[in-house]
């Protein structure tokens, strides 16, 4: 299993999606985007360009449409262009996401979980 080191806030909190600040976000990478509802639930995994890809789904109505559960929350880490497909792969089955139905035709590269 790789390990990654998931982001959270200085303060050790997670990141709330709608108002994370991404100036400055150079990162190449996996993401998890969830909603913090009882119980809660990952609406979102995906790859790339971390700060593009997460300004693209603060106004994804069909992402957005998660917050009424709980805030939603966001994660992400460093992982090669070579590895994401398989990285992706692997979050996608183990976490379901709500939103999103076709993932990298790759071979899946354990991770560790954020939580």
């Amino acid at each position: 299993m790789q390990t990654l080191s998931w982001i959270k806030a200085k303060a050790g909190n997670w990141l709330p999606l709608e108002t994370v600040n991404l100036t400055g976000v150079t990162t190449f990478g996996v993401y998890i985007i969830w909603h913090a509802g009882k119980p809660s639930r990952v609406v979102r995994v995906g790859q790339g360009k971390i700060a593009d890809r997460l300004r693209c789904h603060q106004g994804d109505e069909d992402v957005i449409s998660y917050a009424e559960y709980g805030t939603l929350r966001v994660t992400w880490a460093a992982c090669t262009a070579a590895q994401a497909d398989g990285i992706e792969r692997y979050l996608a089955a183990k976490w379901r996401p709500l939103v999103g139905d076709r993932w990298p035709d790759a071979a899946p590269i354990a991770v560790n979980s954020p939580w």
